[in-house]
């Protein structure tokens, strides 16, 4: 079992719309558990999630959490 207790992890905010942007961007978004506007995840800090947030940094608000 895998051991979740010293994780690092980010909290990702939706603050923008997808609407008008490209498809990639919007499937982003679904991929970090974000399709509305001020939903909020806890996702583990790696580089993929890291590399998502940064395809669609202007629609979302990033919290760094320990």
């Amino acid at each position: 079992m895998a051991d979740t207790t010293n994780k690092a992890t980010v909290t990702v905010t939706q603050i923008g719309s997808p609407i008008g942007r490209r498809g990639d961007q919007r499937a982003t978004l679904v991929g970090l558990g974000l399709n509305k506007l001020h939903r909020t995840r806890e996702l583990e800090d790696t580089p993929a999630v890291r590399g998502m947030i940064r395809k669609v940094q202007h629609l979302v608000r990033v919290d760094e959490a320990g």
